[in-house]
């Protein structure tokens, strides 16, 4: 029974391995030997992962389970930066300009990271050119969508800033179906007004609305259907 699970935790780390697209030109000989080397840890849901301002040694890989990217004011009002999801990864900037980590990472869910170490993020990730390549395309868009964040917060009136929010989170973890886009991610009110900058009241009022307007739907498990009628009054956004 013990082997067969070992089995098939490999079998799972090669192929979220391989799904990433900075893994899609190595061996397949180098994915296995990056999954035997890649130690795993699970978090429960809420639980820290990495704290601002460590020094962390790993980049980090999500085998299952989400992320939050937040950062703290003075006065300790959580500000949800971004999202990560199965397949993805963080703490790469440390280990490339040696500096402490920007943000603090909470899992949303309960989640699987996988631990790459500083040596072999090395010899793996930049010492091979296409892998580097591919990883600084990653990062380039990671930048993109900073600069749409910023985009967010520039809007004055806050339904534009939770309409913004909404329609990247659909972008970036949206499926379509043909009633429209649901974003995967299982969101409470507390944390879209966080990442929309607006207080929980706000964003609750304004959800409301939309839902009554059948702009977007509530689904069960805490997940929003994006309508077309919703994206058409976004599209300038």
């Amino acid at each position: 029974m013990h082997n067969r699970k070992a089995s098939n935790a490999a079998a799972s780390s090669i192929n979220i391995l391989r799904s990433m697209p900075f893994f899609g030109t190595v061996s397949d000989q180098e994915i296995s030997t990056l999954s035997r080397i890649i130690s795993r840890k699970s978090f429960s849901r809420n639980e820290i992962i990495l704290v601002e301002d460590d020094t962390p040694n790993y980049m980090y890989i999500i085998f299952s389970g989400k992320v939050k990217v937040v950062q703290t004011s003075m006065a300790g009002r959580e500000k949800v930066l971004a999202y990560h999801k199965k397949g993805e990864f963080f703490g790469e900037m440390a280990l490339i300009d040696g500096k402490t980590s920007p943000a603090t990472i909470v899992a949303i869910d309960d989640t699987d990271i996988g631990l790459l170490h500083r040596s072999a993020f090395e010899k793996h990730i930049l010492n091979n050119e296409k892998v580097a390549r591919e990883l600084i395309s990653l990062l380039c868009m990671r930048l993109r969508e900073s600069w749409l964040m910023i985009k967010v917060l520039s809007f004055a009136d806050a339904e534009h800033r939770v309409r913004a929010a909404l329609k990247h989170m659909s972008m970036q973890y949206g499926i379509k179906d043909h009633q429209g886009t649901i974003i995967t991610l299982k969101l409470t009110h507390r944390e879209i007004a966080s990442y929309s900058s607006v207080s929980r009241e706000t964003a609750t009022r304004l959800l409301d609305k939309f839902s009554k307007d059948g702009e977007i739907e509530i689904l069960n498990g805490k997940n929003i259907r994006i309508r077309p009628a919703f994206l058409e009054k976004t599209m300038f956004l």
